[in-house]
């Protein structure tokens, strides 16, 4: 459907409601695409980064003149994701920006929105209605890789506990399926304990508190964890642990855990406590936050009518004890030369996520991660 049909459905709704990305434009001049974000569960530091990125994209000089951006947030409920979308779609929006909550819950509302001729363009997460384009890393070899290297670790003998992500999201089935397959293969590995953390480590601290209160850290052999080494190496080094006794730990690319990662006694500007290098041993991978960023720019492409691959799959940053990097600055520079974990006194907060870097966005940076600004 054109675009112009599109605003006439629409009336004067979409000059009410959207919130422009950038220097104001006329709307009746047709010179922006209004595309819309549809964010489901925030609860996570990722959440809020993507987030950021996604916003710093629509304001770089790339999109400013390009896109009307407005952001809304269902929560964690299919129902109400899907009639935003609808709202969305009956607002005039050209595409829609999606993090969804299912895979297969929004296939309907999906089907008919393309149907009207508006782009969808799901990150991280996948839509699997055919005409839905999709921007992920592949989650099952995240789960399969990060598994297979905890079983290493532990020379394929151990008691370990799983701490999952945010239940009926493509992304938290295809890494716990891969990871579980990868410990059924191994006798000698025996899952004690499970716990959904909803990538969050609040949530993970919580969660591995309640299990411990059956049984000590001694009783533990490993982690996996889509979110939460940090938060665990914390807690060990609370109950006394020393830096060599930390559990091998599978899990998440926040920037904690990789500090962690380093050498102990390796000097690191604002590095304390559980902040500070310890040599924890960890493989550390990450959904790059970039991730919806990119979306947006796929979905302008695709509306100005260029061809885009209906499924785009990102590389996968996977970050061990011999490859963990530290950014002394920050800048782009940097980040392209590889380094892959930021001085606390750059990033204070250590469950943010430190895989930002992607030569297709250069929009967006260290300063988009974390407050919403494009490089240029």
């Amino acid at each position: 459907m054109a675009r112009a049909f599109k605003r006439l459905l629409a009336g004067t709704a979409v000059a009410a409601s959207v919130i422009a990305a950038g220097p104001a434009a006329a709307q009746d001049g047709g010179e922006k695409y209004d595309i819309y974000l549809s964010m489901s569960y925030i609860g996570n530091d990722w959440q809020a980064e993507a987030s950021n990125m996604i916003k710093a994209m629509a304001a770089s000089e790339t999109l400013r003149d390009k896109v009307n951006l407005e952001v809304q947030v269902a929560g964690p409920n299919a129902q109400r994701q899907i009639q935003q979308i609808n709202a969305m779609v009956q607002a005039g929006a050209d595409a829609i920006v999606v993090y969804p909550i299912s895979p297969t819950a929004l296939n309907q509302v999906v089907r008919n929105a393309c149907a009207k001729g508006v782009t969808i363009i799901a990150y991280d997460g996948e839509i699997t209605e055919e005409c839905a384009y999709n921007v992920t890393i592949d989650q099952a070899e995240a789960g399969r890789r990060t598994a297979e290297w905890l079983v290493e670790e532990l020379n394929g003998e151990g008691d370990i506990v799983l701490v999952t992500g945010v239940p009926g999201t493509s992304v938290d089935t295809a890494r716990t399926q891969a990871a579980k397959e990868v410990f059924s293969q191994h006798e000698g590995i025996n899952v004690v304990g499970e716990a959904v953390g909803m990538w969050s480590q609040a949530v993970a601290r919580t969660e591995l508190s309640k299990l411990l209160a059956t049984r000590d850290w001694s009783d533990i052999d490993g982690l996996w964890m889509q979110v939460g080494c940090y938060t665990a190496n914390a807690m060990q080094m609370e109950s006394g642990a020393a830096p060599a006794d930390l559990k091998p730990c599978a899990g998440e690319g926040s920037n904690g855990g990789r500090i962690q990662m380093l050498a102990e006694g390796t000097e690191v500007e604002g590095a304390d406590g559980p902040y500070a290098p310890k040599g924890a041993r960890r493989i550390s991978y990450a959904s790059p936050p970039y991730s919806g960023a990119l979306a947006l720019k796929l979905a302008v492409d695709i509306l100005e009518g260029k061809e885009v691959p209906q499924h785009t799959t990102l590389p996968l940053p996977i970050v061990t004890n011999d490859t963990v990097q530290l950014c002394e600055e920050g800048s782009w520079e940097e980040m392209q030369s590889g380094c892959n974990a930021f001085k606390p006194s750059i990033v204070a907060n250590p469950g943010w996520f430190a895989s930002i870097f992607s030569d297709q966005t250069p929009e967006v940076g260290l300063n988009a991660a974390l407050v919403a600004e494009p490089e240029k």
